[in-house]
């Protein structure tokens, strides 16, 4: 967790009007995608078909994207590190100890 915070991540930024960063509906949690390296996101882009097009994308700290970003999200949301690598993919869900507790969907409200 503590290596996923500090590092530098490329958050693509999404098509169309609505603008934000590049994600996903799955399983009622918004995955935002996020990447290593410019690799990892044209590995992405090509499994999409959309690998003869440049991709806009920011660069941020994974520790802004789960402690800044997430809870600006209406909903429960997480990221999805390197989404097009099989074996190099990881998953970082909206539970305690990885987004902020508010946005917790494993959070224990205090009576």
């Amino acid at each position: 967790m503590g290596e996923f915070r500090r590092s530098v991540l490329l958050a693509p930024l999404a098509d169309g009007a609505d603008g934000g960063l590049m994600s996903v509906v799955q399983g009622g949690i918004r995955w935002l995608y996020a990447f290593t390296d410019e690799a990892a996101l044209a590995r992405f882009a090509q499994a999409r078909g959309a690998g003869d097009r440049e991709w806009e994308y920011l660069s941020v700290l994974g520790a802004r994207l789960a402690d800044a970003i997430v809870p600006m999200i209406d909903g429960p949301a997480g990221v999805a590190v390197n989404v097009a690598d099989e074996d190099g993919s990881m998953f970082f869900p909206p539970v305690v100890g990885i987004v902020p507790e508010a946005c917790a969907v494993d959070r224990v409200d205090a009576a």
